[in-house]
């Protein structure tokens, strides 16, 4: 049976999480909403967009669910928000989770997560609400991610971590073992973590170098 889903965004995000419903879901898009005062187009992707602030007068949250399709701005607090109050107008905010995706945790994912293809998320695995997790991540055996963060592409959580809420792994970072990420913690691109961060802490790799010599100077 089709289910009716209304989509929060109007961006990238957004257009991607309509492709995945109505892919591989029973899922059919019939709306996009933004908060009123960013609503300058009334359509996006052939499909009206309507306002927030009275959208369930127009679409009953006992017909249509609601997916948020925002990024991790303001350390994902802008999509906690919106999930928030989302939940207070009485919609469900279901999750994607792809088919191709390696899912052997024998827990459920919390609402609102988006769980892209080529993640390998191993047994005792705990997701919470909110979670992004875009392709090819390794989510190792017994990990915990809490509500309301943002994993990018090919990151290593090894087993036994947890990551606390409103954190960002950036591509290609590595947690190690046993390792605990705090609150807020922003890990940036190809950083590898050994050791349990600070909350609100920023970790960066080493930056590359340009050397003096020019590509046409080496054999390969």
């Amino acid at each position: 049976m089709t289910k009716q889903l209304i989509i929060f965004g109007t961006g990238d995000i957004a257009q991607i999480a309509k492709y995945y419903f109505e892919r591989d879901t029973n899922y059919r898009v019939v709306a996009f909403t933004l908060d009123d005062e960013f609503v300058s187009d009334l359509e996006y992707e052939g499909l009206p967009v309507v306002g927030f602030r009275n959208i369930e007068e127009r679409y009953s949250p006992t017909e249509c669910d609601m997916f948020i399709a925002l990024s991790y701005t303001e350390m994902n607090k802008l999509r906690e928000r919106k999930f928030d109050e989302a939940k207070l107008k009485g919609f469900k905010l279901p999750s994607y989770v792809s088919p191709d995706c390696t899912f052997r945790s024998q827990f459920e994912v919390g609402d609102n997560c988006f769980i892209f293809e080529d993640n390998t998320i191993q047994p005792f695995v705990k997701i919470g609400n909110n979670v992004t997790l875009w392709s090819g991540n390794h989510i190792g055996h017994h990990s915990e991610i809490l509500d309301h963060n943002f994993v990018s592409s090919h990151v290593v959580i090894s087993g036994h971590c947890i990551v606390n809420s409103h954190c960002f792994l950036g591509v290609n970072s590595t947690l190690g073992h046993n390792v605990e990420i705090a609150n807020e913690t922003l890990v940036g691109a190809g950083a590898i973590i050994t050791k349990n961060t600070e909350e609100q802490g920023v970790y960066v790799a080493p930056r590359s170098v340009k050397l003096e010599k020019k590509s046409n100077q080496f054999k390969l």
